[in-house]
């Protein structure tokens, strides 16, 4: 049974082959530790390793896990969906938020985030394979949600973010993978401060690497599979 120094060790080392391989420099591409449903002792291990981006999917357990590890320089991702009632704790605890697609969550979010906190980073969700299933704006919807954000005082427009459909061909998730990066460059064109395209996961995160992500979730491939509901 590997153990989480193992799994980490090899995630990353994939990490790095797939930057390297396609002649993408390390510190460009950010590898983000999705850490949900998994205990405090996991992150902390990790974070010896040197890891500092971590991203939670459930509102009160990330909260949670903020609170006991405010000693620790963590960058913590709010990656879930979110609903209007939990607005107000991400927040006043998160460093960013990459599943906004609509703007009345947006608006929320910015009348909620404390004066004495730095704007909230938020990405657009972007729903790329436009599955019924999933959250986000449609590829062109994606300006007019981007300038409204713009307008908000305490949010910062940082990027981008989808989860392509993982059960197709490889050719069809580089069609859609290759849609997001001109999506994003395009974007970027409007608003040079933006820096982030999240697209890609344990399944998918050399191929990602390959068509422009700049920063890949991985969960399993770091902290194991989560138990199967009984």
């Amino acid at each position: 049974m590997p153990t989480i120094t193992d799994r980490y060790s090899l995630a990353q080392s994939r990490f790095l082959d797939a930057c390297q391989k396609n002649q993408r420099p390390e510190n460009a591409v950010t590898l983000l530790a999705v850490s949900k449903t998994k205990p405090i002792e996991d992150i902390e291990a990790v974070y010896g390793f040197g890891q500092r981006a971590f991203g939670e999917n459930y509102v009160q357990e990330g909260v949670e896990k903020i609170q006991a590890l405010s000693h620790l320089d963590i960058d913590w991702h709010f990656i879930g969906p979110l609903q209007s009632n939990k607005t107000r704790l991400v927040a006043e605890h998160f460093d960013w938020v990459q599943t906004v697609e609509r703007l009345k969550i947006a608006k929320r979010l910015s009348e909620q985030r404390p004066s004495d906190l730095a704007p909230l980073k938020v990405l657009i969700q972007v729903n790329i394979s436009q599955e019924a299933s999933k959250s986000g704006v449609l590829l062109e919807e994606i300006d007019e949600l981007a300038d409204a954000i713009a307008e908000l005082p305490k949010l910062e427009l940082r990027g981008l973010m989808a989860i392509p459909a993982a059960d197709v061909s490889e050719a069809e998730q580089t069609r859609v993978l290759k849609a997001m990066q001109d999506a994003y460059t395009r974007l970027k064109n409007r608003y040079p401060q933006l820096d982030t395209l999240s697209m890609g996961m344990s399944g998918d995160m050399d191929l990602a690497i390959a068509n422009g992500s700049t920063m890949v979730r991985v969960g399993s491939a770091i902290f194991g599979a989560r138990p199967k509901k009984q």
